[in-house]
């Protein structure tokens, strides 16, 4: 496991599009919170290029990969920040060197799309940061949101339970160790079969958005019949916003006879209020008590 080094004010990031569209204006605005803590941001030059073909990419596959590998291999930078998610990282996976990146340890931040980097990341054990990307402006514009991510970045010893100040609502009593894993629920399920395959050991968080009850119930049983909770310890269900009707208890169905601590409706994912979380970290999650103590953030 490694943790990257926390930043500082004036350290200069580099501001990636691994996946969909970038709005300028909706960059524009987040970047001003991220200059706020004193970071010097850089958007690299694909961000904003656009796709010939395809209007729901950022840019041509390797021209993004391009900017990834530039910007995280650059020693100028200290953290490496997606613009947002939508789709496209899956496309581009095959143009990236994962080893390469994990051997020049630095902070890595986005959701939803971007658990496709996420995963093979954490799996050879980087550290990196499930939470707000640049151009969320509506996670951003959320003090709590904001100040969790800034404190994991700058402060990571003041954050002793990543459910709070939220919190979440306890489904399975017990207390559950184990590296974080997971992110979004589409992108874990389509990761089968690929060379970035990467199974669980530990705790996980789930999060997903505009998912039908029925889609919900297909992709966790696919993930179910796959094995892939076989040595899944815990679990923290985060928002599936905009679900369907019934979307809770198809989760609660699926997910129930598993038999492991868990706890729902944690405040991560695609809502105002997205709190982040270091994936691959060491955590303890106490589901009677709603808490998930993260280990290791000390001192680095």
């Amino acid at each position: 496991m490694v943790v990257p080094q926390r930043l500082r004010s004036g350290d200069r990031v580099a501001v990636v599009a691994p996946s969909g569209r970038v709005d300028a204006s909706r960059l524009d605005a987040g970047v001003v919170h991220l200059r706020s803590w004193g970071l010097e941001v850089d958007v690299m030059p694909s961000v904003l290029a656009g796709h010939d073909r395809f209007k729901y990419l950022a840019a041509d596959d390797k021209a993004r990969a391009e900017d990834l590998r530039n910007a995280w291999l650059d020693p100028r930078y200290a953290a490496v920040f997606c613009a947002r998610g939508g789709y496209g990282v899956q496309r581009m996976l095959e143009y990236v060197d994962v080893d390469e990146l994990v051997a020049v340890p630095k902070w890595f931040v986005g959701f939803s799309d971007i658990t496709a980097l996420h995963e093979p990341l954490n799996a050879r054990g980087l550290v990196t940061l499930h939470g707000p990307m640049a151009a969320a402006v509506e996670q951003l514009d959320t003090d709590a949101g904001r100040e969790r991510l800034r404190a994991l970045l700058f402060e990571p010893e003041t954050v002793t339970d990543l459910l709070a100040p939220a919190g979440a609502r306890t489904v399975m009593n017990g207390v559950a160790e184990g590296l974080l894993r997971g992110g979004n629920l589409a992108l874990l399920a389509a990761s089968i079969g690929t060379p970035t395959y990467a199974p669980p050991v530990g705790v996980v968080v789930l999060e997903e958005v505009n998912a039908e009850a029925y889609q919900a119930d297909r992709l966790l049983t696919q993930l179910l019949r796959a094995g892939w909770f076989e040595q899944v310890t815990g679990l923290v269900i985060g928002n599936f916003s905009k679900g369907g009707e019934g979307l809770d208890d198809t989760i609660r169905e699926r997910l129930e006879p598993l038999g492991v601590p868990t706890v729902e409706d944690a405040a991560i994912g695609h809502e105002a209020l997205n709190l982040a979380v270091p994936l691959g970290l060491p955590v303890r999650l106490d589901a009677t008590a709603g808490s998930l103590i993260p280990s290791g953030l000390v001192g680095n």
